[in-house]
């Protein structure tokens, strides 16, 4: 069964955030970390994969980013620090 992934990147520790949604998180960091995607991900160097998620269809998927897109910043960064508490890049523990 496919998988869809919500994932935060951040360029360092409450910094710059950005919130996504995937099918494939591993081929989807790596063009974050790559700069290979046209945004401001690749401007700001926001390549650390510090929250992510599995959803088992794209509709929940789809609807929990948009909910996190619309969350404070505070807010999000407590999720982060709850779940990843030292905002380590977590996109070495995919594999």
């Amino acid at each position: 069964m496919k998988q869809f992934y919500v994932y935060i990147l951040c360029d360092r520790p409450f910094g710059s955030l950005y919130v996504g949604m995937t099918s494939d998180l591993i081929k989807r960091v790596q063009e974050h970390k790559a700069k290979v995607i046209e945004s401001h991900t690749k401007h700001k160097s926001i390549d650390k994969l510090v929250y992510f998620e599995i959803h088992e269809n794209s509709e929940s998927a789809i609807l929990q980013e948009k909910k996190l897109k619309k969350w404070k910043r505070d807010w999000k960064f407590n999720l982060i620090t709850r779940e990843n508490r030292f905002w380590a890049d977590m996109y070495s523990t995919l594999f």
